[in-house]
């Protein structure tokens, strides 16, 4: 798959609508739009790479960086108990980008092993909620100490 047809590709350059929830040079999260958990986000590098093993090692540590803030925004955005963070390379890689799932978990939430139904939002006022409420905890984390 080329660039050109990578629908992150394209969220990355405005070319499609993504519900962004964080942006930085390296790297841009957005809600995935069939979650598993309202509040599912996907975090994908700026550049192209297909795979964990393709990213240079030197984006790794500031791309887990941000995992780590989004995962905190979420929990703390939409009182998550917890969070389950994930990467599928190749095998079940529905988009050949690499992305990290970052899913907001709460104690029966129905989630179990690998198999996890999806569900899309139910309205765009919800989707839109979700989105102001991670990218809140976005700025209140960054301007902490």
């Amino acid at each position: 798959m080329s660039t050109r047809e990578c629908i992150f590709c394209k969220i990355i350059k405005g070319d499609a609508e993504g519900y962004i929830v964080f942006e930085d040079d390296i790297s841009i999260a957005f809600l995935d739009v069939r979650p598993l958990n309202p509040g599912h986000c996907l975090l994908v590098p700026r550049e192209h790479y297909e795979t964990l093993m393709d990213i240079p090692d030197e984006l790794i540590g500031p791309l887990f960086k941000n995992a780590k803030l989004i995962s905190k925004a979420i929990e703390v955005g939409l009182e998550a108990q917890g969070i389950f963070v994930g990467i599928n390379n190749r095998v079940s890689q529905s988009v050949p980008h690499l992305h990290i799932h970052i899913v907001p978990r709460n104690r029966g939430d129905n989630l179990k092993g690998f198999f996890w139904p999806r569900y899309p939002y139910k309205d765009r006022e919800t989707i839109l909620d979700i989105q102001n409420r991670i990218r809140g905890a976005i700025n209140r984390l960054l301007i902490q100490p």
